[in-house]
């Protein structure tokens, strides 16, 4: 049973960091979410290196923090721009990929992730973030592979 509240409109996740895969992704749950009825909250994850006994400047966290606002949005206006009806509500979070999209997707009707992000092993089936997500999840998950992968 869903913990969504009856009134409100189901949520689709989907994680976006900015590669080709996780923009096909959010393609794929926009058109998956107007077919639904459903609001589409476009996720970004960012953390900064930790490194013991380093404070990290001001200046430096909002540069970073703004540098994924960015991607965010050009990734969300590639989408709007072949689909104009696209309603995306795009968050910049701070924390691990993993876990914010696992606490995103807490009461989601389903979270949409692509098949590989910007990580380094290439040869792997899953990146690292889509294959926990699917392990892990509390709703259904979609993983969208980008023809290239």
């Amino acid at each position: 049973m869903s913990e969504q509240n009856a009134s409100e409109q189901p949520r689709i996740v989907v994680g976006v960091d900015g590669s080709p895969a996780s923009v096909d992704a959010l393609r794929w749950a926009v058109g998956h979410a107007r077919a639904r009825g459903a609001v589409v909250v476009a996720l970004s994850a960012w953390q900064y290196p930790v490194a013991t006994g380093w404070v990290v400047p001001v200046m430096e966290y909002e540069d970073l923090s703004g540098s994924y606002r960015k991607i965010l949005d050009d990734c969300v206006r590639q989408v709007a721009d072949t689909d104009p009806e696209a309603e995306v509500e795009a968050l910049v979070v701070e924390g691990g990929a993993v876990q914010c999209l696992l606490d995103a997707a807490r009461g989601a009707e389903l979270l949409v992730v692509g098949s590989r992000g910007h990580g380094g092993f290439t040869g792997a089936l899953l990146g690292s973030v889509s294959q926990h997500c699917v392990q892990h999840a509390p709703c259904p998950v979609v993983v969208v592979r980008h023809p290239e992968a």
